[in-house]
């Protein structure tokens, strides 16, 4: 746990989303940054390797081995979730704190870079009260209206996004219709969509993308819904395989076109990677509903099934994945410092993009010293913490961990070939669109280890202690 942003001395300059090349044999330096357990090492910058002539990897000496010669998916971006609970944290926060918070998640040079962020269509768990943009009864959305956010949500991510000195792309997520729509007649508790409904709240999704454009903020993606197999305490609404396809296919489809927003990325499932693969089939192999979804988003809860990503990407290689949601929870302070937190962040955010994840985003980027606020008591962690009571930010190891992937790995990067001959380690090396690669090396074991950067006939020899994580860009 750390008080203050690491600040990284490595300058990277904003990449335009071009197709990467990289100039073989033409480096000789390796900058490497490090986050290690018990040390204070946060991104913290390593003396530079040196890169020697090596003409093939020793099999017996661990090496991680790259080619940026084949490359595979292009990432959108990696970051985090813009919350009301975040905003109204944020906005407790003094001028100076609020400052910070933004430059360490958004800053290029002096934080982590955040380029893809994603949001909530009215209440979720983590917002301070239940509520809908349209009142009971109003089928036609004559009366629908974001005024709700315009308190903290709206001014919390314009903020964010003046922050960052390149484009973040922005993704929503409904969590619930509203009541009036809704089996069950709440927002909470499950229940489904009432046919009769289906038109209006097909609508609903196009009204919240064009009332946030005309605030100045542009939704580039919207998921169907959050979590639809999953009745929570908080919003939450079922929807079966079957009942997504023909929502997707008869309603939110053709209402999106419509109304002029058939360029929206519109992504289905939004939950676990256990059954994404039946999900997905459930849509995709429907060409009617297909043709509207750019992808399928998905969540880390209730175990990790990383390879069931691939096998949606080898099924329907066009279509796209996207992580969208990962965090801990139940919210204790004591445990505000637990190594194993990051951990868990380094080896999703590896194992995700290692299996054709376009992009990655963080539950909420900003709790307070409670874990909240939530309206259901549903308090978690979130890489910085506020004391609003101090007006002071807390950043855990988290933070570092996803640093080490969205700071290197920007929009437009094309994961290449890494290889590995030893289990002990994990990787993964992306080239970007400045010609520059970033390797990540995981290490989850209790003991150091040695091992060789190899790449076009050269390599550099560097260590890794035991539970850290390396990125090394040349």
């Amino acid at each position: 746990m750390i008080t203050k942003p690491p600040l990284l001395l490595l300058s990277i300059l904003c990449c335009a989303v071009v197709l990467p090349t990289y100039a073989a044999q033409t480096m000789h330096k390796v900058a490497e940054f490090i986050t290690a357990k018990e040390t204070g090492e946060r991104l913290s910058p390593r003396p530079a390797l040196k890169l020697e002539p090596l003409d093939q990897p020793d099999e017996t000496f661990p090496t991680v081995m790259v080619d940026p010669a084949k490359t595979f998916q292009t990432i959108v971006g990696i970051g985090g979730a813009l919350t009301d609970a975040s905003a109204e944290v944020f906005a407790k926060l003094p001028a100076e704190r609020q400052k910070e918070f933004l430059t360490a998640y958004f800053d290029m040079e002096k934080g982590i870079g955040y380029s893809l962020c994603r949001t909530n269509i009215h209440s979720c768990d983590f917002s301070s009260d239940s509520y809908a943009y349209a009142p009971a009864g109003d089928k036609d959305l004559v009366h629908f209206s974001v005024d709700h956010d315009k308190r903290y949500r709206i001014p919390f991510i314009k903020a964010a996004l003046a922050a960052a000195p390149q484009p973040v792309t922005l993704v929503a997520s409904p969590w619930s219709p509203p009541e009036w729509m809704k089996t069950n007649g709440s927002m909470l508790h499950g229940g489904s969509l009432k046919p009769e409904f289906a038109e209006t709240w097909a609508r609903y999704y196009g009204r919240f993308v064009r009332a946030y454009e005309q605030e100045g903020i542009r939704i580039w993606g919207l998921t169907v819904q959050n979590e639809p197999m999953a009745t929570q305490t908080w919003e939450s609404c079922l929807f079966t395989g079957d009942e997504e396809r023909d929502f997707v296919r008869e309603h939110l489809g053709p209402a999106l076109v419509r109304d002029g927003l058939a360029d929206v990325k519109l992504m289905i499932w939004d939950h676990n990677r256990g059954i994404i693969y039946q999900r997905a089939k459930a849509v995709y192999d429907d060409a009617e509903a297909a043709k509207y979804v750019w992808g399928t988003a998905f969540h880390w809860y209730v175990g990790d099934h990383f390879d069931n990503l691939r096998q949606v990407h080898d099924a329907w290689p066009a279509k796209n994945l996207m992580m969208t949601e990962g965090c801990f929870g139940p919210f204790e302070a004591s445990r505000l410092q637990e190594w194993s937190f990051g951990e868990k962040y380094g080896e999703s955010l590896l194992h995700d993009l290692n299996n054709w994840a376009v992009g990655w985003t963080d539950w909420n980027v900003l709790l307070d010293e409670r874990g909240g606020p939530n309206h259901v008591g549903n308090f978690c962690f979130a890489p910085v913490h506020a004391d609003t009571r101090e007006g002071t930010l807390t950043y855990m190891n988290s933070y570092a961990y996803i640093g080490h992937f969205s700071k290197f790995i920007r929009p437009g990067a094309r994961r290449v070939a890494a290889t590995l001959n030893d289990d002990r380690l994990l990787a993964t090396a992306f080239l970007n669109a400045d010609g520059r690669v970033a390797v990540v090396v995981l290490n989850l074991k209790d003991e150091a280890i040695d091992f060789k950067l190899w790449i076009d006939g050269q390599a550099a020899t560097t260590n890794s202690p035991a539970h850290s994580i390396i990125t090394l860009v040349l």
